[in-house]
């Protein structure tokens, strides 16, 4: 499957009939099964229906950091970012990339 950013939007789990996804670093994973997490409410709401790979990498919740931008991280934030993408790729399945 491939969505783009805006359609993956759709997938930010305000519609309880529709999967939550997050992506990172172009891969898009279903992580409704951690919807205490990513749902409404949860603690990582802000990175549902959205990519994520910035803001993970920086340990931000930040709006202005919730894209999928790496231009300018550090390599310890690149190392941060991987360490993420190896937590969701055990924890949850990718569902498809973004185009």
């Amino acid at each position: 499957m491939e969505l783009t950013l805006q359609q993956l939007k759709q997938f930010d789990g305000s519609d309880a009939s529709k999967p939550i996804y997050v992506a990172l670093k172009g891969k898009i994973y279903d992580v409704t099964t951690g919807k205490s997490f990513y749902g409404p409410g949860g603690s990582y709401c802000m990175f549902a229906g959205k990519d994520a790979s910035r803001a993970l990498a920086k340990m931000s919740k930040n709006d202005e950091d919730i894209c999928a931008s790496l231009d300018g991280l550090s390599e310890k934030e690149m190392g941060v970012l991987n360490d993420w993408e190896k937590k969701f790729e055990a924890k949850y399945t990718v569902i498809g990339s973004v185009v």
